[in-house]
């Protein structure tokens, strides 16, 4: 009877415990809910999808997720196009910062859609299935020749590098490596805002390289 009791005690506890921490999560601004600029990179077979970030609320967040790859026709324009970006239907940036699996609807574009992008596809469903990477554009570094950068770690040896955006003028940067040697996650460059051919340059003694993405124009 005791053992019991003790039983439904911390079964009830257990409830309680997990229905606070559910109550943690902080509210959802309805401010983020926008039109949220992303570009699609792949490594492999597996394909992610990187938000294009500005200054301004509520585009001021770095998010990368990975996606469910649909098939592989949408894998292989990924795979084949220099850049290849989504305009989303509005949804609320927030929920991709908590973690959650979300699916969106949006356009998809070879090329940048905000400048000269083609259209691909319409009104393409997209999973948002795995978050990699949050940050909120907050309390930035002042903007100098001292570039630092966090990494992803997808498995065993294979990292992405992203650039961690400072204020103005800044960068939007990542590149996948799959590491031989150690790797410098801050380091000089010649100018506040490089090209993208000099920071490869800076990872070339790490491993096998792929550039994934680089852009300066939204954060000047």
């Amino acid at each position: 009877m005791r053992l019991l009791f003790f039983m439904l005690l911390l079964g009830l506890t257990t409830t309680a415990y997990c229905e606070e921490e559910a109550k943690e999560l902080p509210p959802i601004n309805p401010a983020y809910n926008a039109e949220h600029a992303m570009a699609l990179v792949n490594q492999g077979s597996r394909i992610f999808a990187v938000s294009l970030p500005t200054y301004k609320q509520p585009h001021d967040v770095q998010v990368v997720y990975k996606i469910d790859n649909p098939d592989v026709a949408f894998l292989n324009v990924v795979r084949g196009a220099e850049l290849i970006t989504i305009k989303p239907k509005p949804f609320n940036i927030q929920r991709l910062m908590r973690g959650e699996e979300i699916t969106i609807t949006a356009d998809v574009y070879n090329g940048d859609y905000r400048r000269d992008g083609s259209l691909v596809y319409e009104n393409r469903t997209i999973e948002m299935s795995k978050l990699l990477y949050a940050r909120e554009l907050d309390d930035l570094a002042e903007s100098s020749q001292w570039q630092e950068y966090d990494l992803i770690t997808l498995k065993e040896n294979e990292r992405i590098y992203i650039h961690k955006i400072s204020q103005a003028p800044s960068y939007n940067h990542l590149i996948f490596v799959d590491l031989a040697n150690a790797c410098l996650q801050k380091f000089r460059t010649s100018k506040r805002v490089p090209k993208e051919s000099e920071l490869t340059y800076k990872f070339i003694n790490c491993g096998t390289l792929k550039p994934l993405y680089f852009d300066s124009e939204d954060l000047k």
